[in-house]
């Protein structure tokens, strides 16, 4: 009697009554019949739950955590209260409802959701979860969609697992054998910044059904723990959860370049012919990938196959010590190596890991390790079993370090879902007494980058890692994801910018794709045109950049200079790496805060509605906005620009847009084939200086000289705005300890006066220059009329030829950029630009005349400037036969007092054509523009 009247008490009061209290993390406990709920508050807007049936930790100690989740040291919420079952923060209010333990969790005025336990007494068990207010959700991980849409976000869709315990590849006929990579944290997204963050954090297969309302999610496990974020927007929730899972490492400088990569490099001379073919066509590279060759390969269905060696295949690869040494110092080119977590059988590494007790057992810890003979493309043999510490240190100690203190780079992580397991296995496991293949298999990739990193901690080099597969968490050791074997097809390439979407929603700042296709088999339209497309777009959103493909016959081509449009290809790296600075500075942004390098535009507009499912567009960073292409015969695309001024990257045309799309944006300027590309009013985006003797992002250069310059591309804009430029040695782990170079960049115009001031720079590390150059790339509506450096003038040079040539001064550049530089100056004192606008760019009319044509061709007017192209015969400008045969236009936006050389091309008019049919013979034609409005015609004759 006295037992019932106690469990009648339990269901409606908590166990444990918690008192106001300050700074100290607070637990409290529900229960109903043999249910219990518990709630832990970490932080004011971090509440972390567990909810089950039977015996309940109690409140004595922290809650249980997953391997995905890094800290653990919170100091709990500024303030707490309860009444009765309700619990509240400064930021959040849970309340419990007696006897169902649901959970209503608010914002503390607003609810965000109600969770209610679903089949708590089963082995597949999990929440109901309320739709409520929320319109969008992102995150989830990686799963490709059918459809072939970059667009598209969770609600209304079914998040399910890729295979039977869950990570796993999946093939579809959009996509080809593609990841699906279990990351649970959710963000959902309301009106009027309504929002939170819901990470579910299980090891085990998840299901999120987000068709109906309310939504489930189900998983396995004796408990299910998840944890709610609360904020003011979706960029302080993700914070908050990166916080929580940990945030990146800074990835090596290098991880930023080109690195190429086939299936596979047969041996030294195969990359040395790829090498070659890229500098004779000018290209920078800062890595070759090496996939199975470079260990001798595999041998199918034998337990004699190198599968684990994980050593050189010297016959193909000789001397490695003394070839890696030699890319680097004189090509500067690094290699990364793929490995797997498969050992033949009869390998001597099989037989040492087996003695240790460091392979997968056949279920019980002292039976026999497993023997894989299933899927056996790679051979047959054991797995390591990366749950276990001491097998993950032994191996890294022993297998992988020496190739690290050869000088590899970076180590590919293959096959990491795990692909092939015996689902009857034995591991140590993850989970206290849980020791089978359910109780490992979504966090086994995790488990192996970790064991890397904590094999690198030891040293000064920083790792970097290339994986299949992965779990919330897997960021914080310096990994970069890719999206498995995807095919060769432009609706795969259109999915792959959708879950790149969500893979940053899920802390993946470094996430990219088998740049072309992998499954060349799958191609169903023109391979130059799908190749150039998915350049761009990697070239812009992918660490690193890494063309890929299976290339067994040796029939097949990845490298940019031999597949694709070559000068798109180019013009499109080229512009990846002058933006290197920016990106890195991201990256430590990313290390140092947790904000996302390349968010989707819902992440800063998420009381935009336009933007709420977009992944056709993306942001790099807060400042530059990029729309994604993918598709046949595209040459302009439709732009959405949210409410602001925006220019766009290419020709600094000012667009104000009120939230609106603007249309049929060009996808080729200057001969190139480009994504349009736009950098926000106020967007500082500080470059570095590329030219075709540029040889990686570390500014080697084939004349071996210096080009240490900052350069900064400002927008002007009233509103005063900065950005602050990151630099550090680019490879070892110093920066963690301090040795980290701020330099502050800001700007402000008011009036007819653009300010650019670079500030003193703070910190240093090794090879830290203690002067260097400044050049600042103003974009403004108006030319300039004067510029001075910290008070006095510079020198105003009529071309770019003799800026170039002097050491300082400036130039009106045309198209809304002026163009100012400093010499070489001490780092340590501020250096301030000011731009004396209001000179409008001036017009002239170009005349061709003896421009007889035939069918499908036209007269151009082709220059020195951009806005006769540059010089490209594709971007020249079209001319008109108001007297035929004699051909005219005016061209505007031309600089003022600008000495120009010009010609009369013909040239066909579809398809952009970068080479012309006829060229006026002849000298150069040459004009100097006037100082203000037109400059009446210059001619030209065929």
């Amino acid at each position: 009697m006295r037992r019932a009247f106690v469990m009648l008490i339990a269901l409606v009061v908590p166990l444990l009554v918690a008192l106001p209290a300050q700074a100290a993390v607070q637990r409290v406990q529900f229960t109903s019949g043999s249910t219990y709920l518990i709630a832990e508050f970490l932080d004011d807007d971090l509440v972390h739950f567990e909810l089950a049936h039977g015996t309940s930790p109690g409140t004595g100690a922290a809650l249980f955590t997953t391997p995905q989740v890094a800290k653990k040291d919170y100091t709990g919420p500024t303030s707490f209260n309860q009444s009765g079952n309700t619990l509240t923060t400064a930021s959040m209010k849970v309340e419990v409802t007696a006897g169902t333990l649901c959970v209503k969790v608010s914002d503390p005025t607003r609810l965000l959701y109600e969770a209610c336990p679903r089949n708590l007494s089963q082995a597949w068990k999990g929440l109901t979860i309320t739709k409520g207010s929320i319109q969008n959700a992102y995150g989830l991980g990686e799963q490709f969609f059918m459809g072939g849409s970059a667009d598209g976000d969770w609600v209304g869709r079914s998040r399910t697992p890729g295979g039977q315990y869950g990570n796993a590849m999946a093939y579809d006929t959009d996509n080809g054998p593609v990841g699906n990579a279990q990351i649970p944290i959710l963000f959902a997204v309301g009106a009027a910044n309504l929002n939170y963050g819901f990470f579910l954090d299980q090891v085990y297969k998840q299901e999120w059904n987000l068709t109906g309302d309310p939504w489930t999610v189900d998983t396995w496990g004796d408990q299910v723990r998840w944890y709610t974020m609360t904020g003011a927007d979706l960029p302080d929730l993700r914070k908050d959860y990166m916080e929580l899972t940990g945030r990146p490492p800074v990835p090596p400088k290098k991880a930023f370049g080109m690195w190429v990569s086939e299936f596979g490099y047969d041996n030294w001379a195969e990359i040395d012919n790829r090498l070659s073919g890229l500098r004779t066509a000018k290209f920078p590279v800062d890595g070759f990938v090496l996939d199975l060759p470079w260990f001798g390969g595999v041998t199918a269905g034998s337990d004699n196959t190198r599968m684990g060696s994980l050593s050189w295949d010297t016959a193909a690869f000789p001397n490695p010590s003394t070839k890696i040494a030699s890319l680097s110092s004189d090509e500067g080119v690094g290699l990364m190596t793929i490995e797997e977590s498969y050992i033949g059988k009869n390998r001597p590494e099989h037989a040492d890991m087996a003695s240790r007790g460091y392979l997968n057992r056949t279920g019980c810890s002292t039976c026999a390790p497993v023997y894989l003979t299933t899927n056996d493309w790679w051979g047959r043999g054991g797995m390591i079993d990366w749950t276990q510490d001491a097998a993950a240190d032994h191996w890294h100690a022993t297998k992988r370090k020496p190739l690290s203190d050869q000088g590899v780079m970076g180590h590919w992580l293959d096959l990491g879902e795990p692909e092939m397991y015996d689902a009857g296995d034995w591991t140590a496991g993850v989970l206290p007494g849980k020791h089978a293949h359910a109780d490992y298999h979504n966090v086994y990739n995790l488990k192996w980058a970790e064991s890397i990193a904590r094999g690198y901690a030891s040293g000064t080099k920083r790792p970097f890692m290339l994986a299949r597969s992965g779990a919330g968490g897997i960021q914080r050791h310096g990994v970069a994801m890719w999206s498995a074997d995807i095919g060769s097809k432009l609706t795969a390439l259109a999915q792959q910018q959708n879950v790149q979407m969500h893979m940053s929603m899920s802390g993946i700042d470094y996430f990219g794709s088998d740049i072309g296709g992998f499954r060349r088999e799958m191609l169903n339209s023109d391979l130059d045109e799908l190749y150039t497309q998915w350049f761009a777009d990697g070239a812009w959103f992918e660490v690193p950049i890494r063309p890929h493909t299976e290339n067994l016959c040796n029939c097949a081509q990845t490298s940019p200079d031999k597949i694709g449009h070559t000068a798109s290809n180019l013009a499109n790296l080229r512009q990846r790496y002058e933006l290197t600075p920016y990106y890195y500075s991201l990256a430590h942004r990313a290390h140092r805060f947790g904000e996302p390098v390349v968010p989707p535009l819902a992440y800063h507009y998420q009381n935009d509605l336009n933007v709420r499912e977009m992944g056709h567009q993306k942001l790099v960073g807060k400042d530059l906005l990029v729309g994604v292409v993918a598709g046949a015969g595209e040459r302009k695309r439709n732009m959405y620009l949210p409410a602001g001024t925006w220019f766009d990257y290419a020709t600094n045309e000012k667009l104000t847009s009120a939230g609106q799309w603007f249309n049929d944006r060009p996808l080729w300027v200057n001969g190139s084939y480009r994504l349009p590309a736009f950098a926000r009013a106020g967007a500082i985006i500080p470059k570095m200086f590329v030219d075709d003797k540029t040889m990686n992002v570390l500014g080697k250069r084939t004349d071996a000289t210096t080009r240490n310059e900052l350069v900064a591309r400002v927008y002007a804009a009233p509103a005063a705005s900065s950005f602050t430029l990151y630099e550090d040695d680019g490879a070892s782990t110093g920066y963690q300890g301090g040795a980290v170079r701020t330099t502050l960049l800001s700007q402000q115009l008011s009036g007819s006066t653009a300010t650019v001031t670079v500030a003193a720079s703070s910190g240093t590390y090794t090879g830290a220059p203690t002067g260097r150059a400044n050049v600042v790339e103003l974009v403004a509506e108006t030319q300039a009329s004067a510029v001075t450096l910290n008070g006095s003038p510079l020198t105003q040079h009529a071309t770019k030829a003799a800026f170039d040539a002097a050491a300082s001064g400036w130039y009106n550049a045309g198209g809304n950029l002026i163009v100012a530089k400093s010499a070489s100056l001490g780092v340590g004192t501020a250096k301030t630009f000011a731009f004396t606008l209001g000179q409008a760019p001036v017009s002239v009319t170009f005349s061709c005349a003896n421009g007889t044509t035939t069918a499908g061709q036209s007269v151009y007017a082709v220059g020195s400037v951009p806005q006769l192209g540059g010089w490209s015969v594709a971007s020249a400008v079209k001319l008109s036969p108001t007297a035929y045969p004699t051909w005219t236009g005016t061209v505007g936006k031309l600089p003022p007092n600008t000495t120009v050389e010009w010609k009369c091309v013909k040239r066909k008019e579809a398809n952009f054509p970068d080479t012309a049919d006829a060229w006026q013979p002849g000298s150069n034609s040459t004009l100097t523009t006037p100082a203000s409005g037109n400059g009446g015609t210059t001619t030209g004759s065929f």
